[in-house]
């Protein structure tokens, strides 16, 4: 049986903080994950619209081994700027690999698409991602807050707001396995427009209200419900949207075995969102390996902890969503209230 860690979030593996940031006016912000050690990392990006930095670095084939520091940020493409603010503030601390006398942090980055959300995005200039990215890195902790905080400050999924949302599983093995999504899609999280989840099987307890599915399932429950079908957000095919998400164990695993826990992940959206990794999102999963527990696992335990990955991850797509609230200005509902 699967069971959580003692936070049920991200940072219930060992060598990992959080640190959000947001901007309530513009309705959006930021969301780091600091490893404390360099971790091994890979990514898998399914969706059609991504916005990235820093991803083919991660491929197994090429030589950068670890990372400090990923980056989830609102902002479409301005976010991005938000890797530069947390790269300044990991200079600061002389985090980095050395490099011809020089230490350069090695941060990728994600983006997801809440412009469009009724935040006012006259920044001017320049945009403010990179003093949130900064701001990030020194709000950092093992503690921190999902629903309406951090990089899915803005989010919205098809109906309701959507959010940032965390998990973890404790294997037999010995193995803590924890995720971290910043839930932006253009498609939906509950079963039609019931206050049922999609990932109910998965669910520990009633961390997203224990709920199950309905029964009988809704007569809407096929229905493809597209975010950008909502007149509130913009004309049916507009694209933008995305969610961003990082898969974290502190098992010891080799760059190739990070990018399958990357894939493996993208199980859990498909289980918690339906549809996903459409040509409107940027769906991506980076995957970090910290190693602290010092488990090297057999290829049947792989299996449990490659299986656990995507219902971990669809867990914590799930609370993102489930744990958001409401603000000023807001163009959907939150979960709460349906």
């Amino acid at each position: 049986m699967f069971r959580t860690g003692p936070r049920n979030l991200i940072t219930d593996v060992a060598g990992l903080r959080v640190g959000n940031t947001a901007d309530t006016s513009l309705k959006s912000g930021v969301t780091v994950v600091l490893c404390d050690e360099p971790a091994v990392a890979g990514v898998q990006v399914l969706g059609g619209a991504p916005g990235t930095r820093e991803t083919d670095l991660l491929e197994p084939q090429n030589s950068i081994a670890m990372i400090h520091a990923v980056v989830l940020s609102g902002g479409s493409a301005f976010g991005l700027d938000a890797a530069s603010g947390v790269q300044a503030a990991l200079r600061e601390k002389d985090i980095g690999v050395e490099v011809g006398g020089f230490r350069v942090p090695i941060v990728p980055a994600a983006i997801l698409f809440d412009l469009r959300n009724g935040g006012d995005k006259d920044w001017g200039r320049y945009p403010p991602y990179r003093e949130l990215g900064y701001e990030a890195v020194q709000a950092a902790t093992v503690d921190f807050a999902i629903g309406t905080a951090g990089a899915g400050t803005g989010a919205l999924t098809s109906g309701l707001k959507g959010g940032l949302g965390s998990a973890s599983t404790v294997l037999d093995s010995g193995v803590t396995i924890g995720a971290l999504a910043a839930v932006n899609p253009t498609g939906s999280v509950t079963v039609g427009r019931s206050r049922h989840f999609w990932a109910a099987p998965f669910e520990i307890g009633d961390e997203f209200g224990g709920l199950g599915y309905p029964d009988p399932l809704p007569q809407d429950a096929r229905n493809i419900l597209l975010k950008y079908r909502d007149r509130r957000v913009g004309a049916h095919g507009e694209a933008g949207s995305t969610t961003i998400a990082v898969i974290a164990t502190d098992a010891v695993l080799t760059k190739a075995a990070a990018k399958r826990l990357a894939i493996s992940a993208h199980d859990g959206f498909a289980r918690a969102i339906w549809p996903t990794h459409t040509p409107a999102d940027g769906d991506l999963v980076f995957a970090l390996a910290t190693g602290r527990s010092g488990i090297e696992l057999g290829a049947d335990a792989a299996i449990d902890l490659f299986a656990a990955a995507g219902a971990t991850m669809a867990r914590a797509i799930s609370r993102g969503v489930h744990a958001a609230t409401p603000a000023d200005g807001d163009l959907f509902p939150v979960w709460s209230s349906r």
